[in-house]
């Protein structure tokens, strides 16, 4: 079942016209158009579901700049720069803490992992990360138990509530100006003279100069109509939560098997550190060229799995005019089952480091869809092909963390300002002019 959501409840008018249509209402999409907002845009928001009933909801809400792919490290140091001014910037609990994330190392060959990180990666960028003993984690880590060689500490990343986030920065939008529309699922985009001019959405048309496309996993379908080539594919991350538990560790927790952190509740979020499923899809077979290296670098930690969602997918819609209901309000929200015996292997890792999670009480279950890229990277990028046509997917699981400075970057592409970081990494462009971008071996 999904987590529970705050609640935004929809503006009743879907305006005529606006600058901006933000695409997505997951935790992207609300910080897009929070960020115009703030800079006084005409921004409509629409949603074909709830704001942050995906993966936006779904995810462990960890907030880090440590282990991160390079290319991502100096949007996530804006981003955790700005969870930090979060609950002041929005005037909400967006559950925001600096607490600090843990990954353990159980073996040589992790511990020079993420050495090899840190000396690359985490010192060059100036980062406060640092490897440690297990002495010195039995200080961080208080109740560690096992045998773990040692651990790389970053004090300054984070945790947030998923639950509470994006709502929160949906209202701070609202509240500055923006139309925020849920159960409005756009069907697609008009164009005039080769550019972008609108969008139809099911409950009617909004005249606009720019289109922001954050609908996460479903981006790839959206863009399919428009012959635009989104490399993109999906994969299923299974997740609990407990009862509050006393005992058990602040500083978020990753190691061999699991990862964990703590809730505002007292509970915890626990999921599997790298057992995820990925569905055989006819899509898997047109994009193998571009994912064979993630298939290489990523072998043994992602599933392949076939099935009943292959003949589905194979017998959907492609295409769809717009004045006929699309495949978005046929499925309003991805709410997949979590995978049980995954979460029991999980659960079995975190009892192993932590005994204090011998007395976890599961609250709930969910399963939640990541949106991912051949390289791991997100794209956030206008499209050449398609002028005032932009994207903001394919997070590859690190979304809600670096959404508040992939936010702002997309809003200053789309006004065309000088962007807050280099956004060459991220650009559409790398995955069509032959670049054939691939995972980072830091990552």
């Amino acid at each position: 079942m999904a987590p529970p959501v705050d609640r935004v409840t929809s503006d009743p008018t879907v305006p005529a016209t606006t600058s901006v249509v933000v695409i997505g209402g997951g935790i992207v999409g609300v910080c897009t158009a929070f960020f115009l907002a703030r800079k006084g845009v005409p921004v409509v928001l629409c949603e074909k579901g709830e704001i942050a009933g995906e993966q936006s909801s779904r995810n462990w809400g960890w907030c880090r700049k440590m282990g991160r792919d390079p290319r991502e490290v100096p949007l996530a140091m804006e981003a955790l720069r700005l969870w930090l001014e979060m609950n002041n910037l929005v005037g909400a609990e967006t559950g925001f803490r600096r607490s600090g994330i843990v990954y353990l190392c159980r073996t040589p060959k992790e511990l020079a992992k993420r050495e090899a990180w840190l000396e690359q990666v985490g010192k060059p960028m100036g980062l406060d990360s640092r490897l440690m003993t297990r002495d010195q984690m039995n200080r961080v880590l208080p109740g560690l138990a096992g045998q773990w060689l040692g651990g790389l500490f970053t004090p300054s990343d984070g945790r947030a509530e998923p639950a509470h986030a994006a709502p929160a920065i949906a209202g701070a939008a609202r509240r500055l100006g923006a139309t925020i529309l849920t159960g409005c699922a756009v069907r697609g985009v008009e164009t005039k003279g080769g550019q972008i001019s609108g969008v139809v959405t099911e409950r009617g048309t909004i005249a606009c100069q720019a289109v922001v496309l954050a609908g996460g996993a479903w981006s790839r379908l959206f863009c399919r109509p428009l012959d635009v080539r989104l490399p993109q594919l999906q994969m299923l991350s299974s997740v609990m939560r407990t009862e509050p538990l006393a005992g058990g560790p602040e500083t978020s927790v990753g190691g061999f098997g699991f990862g964990l952190r703590k809730r505002l509740d007292g509970g915890y979020t626990v999921a599997s550190w790298s057992r995820n499923v990925m569905d055989v899809v006819p899509a898997s077979f047109r994009l193998l060229r571009d994912f064979l290296p993630a298939l290489r670098t990523h072998r043994g930690s992602v599933k392949l799995r076939f099935g009943a969602r292959f003949f589905k997918d194979l017998v959907g819609k492609g295409q769809w005019k717009l004045d006929e209901p699309s495949p978005f309000e046929a499925m309003r929200v991805l709410d997949p089952p979590a995978l049980q015996p995954i979460l029991d292997q999980a659960r079995a890792h975190a009892t192993g480091a932590f005994p204090v999670f011998h007395t976890m009480q599961v609250k709930e279950t969910w399963g939640g869809m990541i949106d991912v890229t051949p390289d791991g990277v997100p794209v956030i990028s206008h499209v050449d092909t398609l002028p005032g046509f932009y994207i903001a997917t394919g997070f590859s699981g690190h979304g809600f963390g670096i959404a508040p400075g992939a936010g702002r970057l997309m809003a200053e592409l789309v006004m065309g300002e000088t962007p807050v970081v280099d956004p060459a990494p991220f650009r559409y462009s790398r995955f069509i002019d032959g670049t054939r971008p691939k995972p980072s071996p830091l990552a």
